[in-house]
């Protein structure tokens, strides 16, 4: 679904203006990804606070990023974006700092998630899911189980035509990086060349580059190994229990989608009460039955049936363990030279 145009928000400002809502009405502009929080909580969060909520939808980190860029991030409040896209616009000096004093629900997230590098101690973001990256495969059609990227990226025989990775630049350039044991921010050309040669070579054993169906693949059993989020994995799992995630024993990256306000808000008292709204435990728990992924929201992993826990078991991994993971960052001016190396990669034959 594509975000909704600033011209389609324009006019619907005229007609709060001519008289369509009270004038005294309340309202906040939010864009998310779709089916990323509750089909309710617009109703939900009106009958709490009184305030109308507006929801746009983004595809992608990119979309929401070129939207906000041009406008100046006018008439927005609230952006759901993945932590680098959020320190890239806290840069460009688009976002307000986060009121922790106007948001008493953040005592709901673990301690762990005020230590992320990309902001330490929330000051212009607040997590709202967080996971890693690794190996989704069907333990009944592997010959062996997979420990290492190499097992993906150099396959054997028998995985050749059957598997899967991601074709988002950074998790895709991520894969190569950590099977050479570097940074999952590496920007270096003699680095960004060895893992294009690498990657390269592995398109010649893909089944194909795919972000979004590689878990109905697996189900139905045309792909044995897949490059995945680990929440992606869970749909799987969901299906067919024969389906596994593993993160490698080189490591995974740490992502981080996060929640933040704009400097041009409307309303940023009302920003922080949705904010404040989403950290509730039942929204918590939401995110983690629902997109299953894990939540920053310890007061919703809390919650979660211990057989929720048994059947994904990604999604026991301690947050302690998670951020010794490295954090996908801002790659300011490396990142030129990073999508150029994606762009070779994605031409080659």
């Amino acid at each position: 679904m594509k975000l909704r145009s600033l011209g389609i928000l324009f006019a619907s400002a005229l007609s709060i203006a001519a008289g369509v809502m009270p004038a005294n009405a309340e309202k906040i502009v939010i864009s998310n990804w779709d089916g990323y929080m509750p089909k309710d909580m617009a109703e939900k969060f009106k009958a709490e606070t009184g305030i109308d909520l507006e929801v746009a939808v983004h595809a992608t980190n990119e979309e929401i990023m070129g939207k906000v860029t041009a406008s100046g991030g006018q008439g927005f409040d609230v952006l759901f974006v993945s932590s680098p896209f959020a320190e890239a616009l806290n840069q460009l000096g688009l976002l307000s700092p986060i009121d922790a004093a106007k948001i008493p629900n953040l005592s709901n997230l673990y301690p762990e998630a005020t230590q992320l590098k990309h902001d330490p101690g929330n000051t212009f973001s607040v997590p709202y899911s967080w996971g890693t990256t690794g190996l989704c495969y069907r333990s009944d059609l592997v010959k062996a189980e997979p420990t290492s990227w190499n097992d993906l990226l150099n396959p054997s025989d028998d995985l050749k035509g059957k598997i899967t990775m991601l074709a988002t630049d950074r998790w895709l350039m991520a894969a190569g990086f950590l099977a050479n044991g570097m940074s999952v921010n590496t920007t270096d050309q003699a680095s960004l060349d060895k893992v294009r040669d690498q990657l390269v070579a592995t398109k010649k054993s893909l089944l194909a580059y795919d972000d979004t169906t590689f878990y109905s693949k697996l189900v139905s059993g045309e792909a044995s190994l897949v490059h995945a989020w680990d929440g992606w994995c869970n749909y799987g799992i969901a299906e067919n229990d024969k389906i596994k995630y593993v993160v490698p024993k080189e490591g995974s990256d740490l992502w981080v989608d996060t929640m933040v306000i704009t400097k041009a808000s409307a309303n940023p008292e009302g920003a922080a009460k949705f904010i404040n709204f989403v950290l509730k435990a039942e929204n918590g728990k939401w995110v983690a039955e629902n997109i299953m992924y894990k939540t920053p929201n310890k007061a919703g992993m809390d919650s979660l049936d211990k057989a929720t826990l048994e059947k994904y078991p990604n999604m026991a991994i301690a947050p302690a363990d998670l951020l010794k993971f490295e954090q996908l960052r801002d790659l300011g001016a490396g990142m030129k030279a990073f999508s150029k190396t994606v762009s070779e990669i994605m031409a080659a034959k």
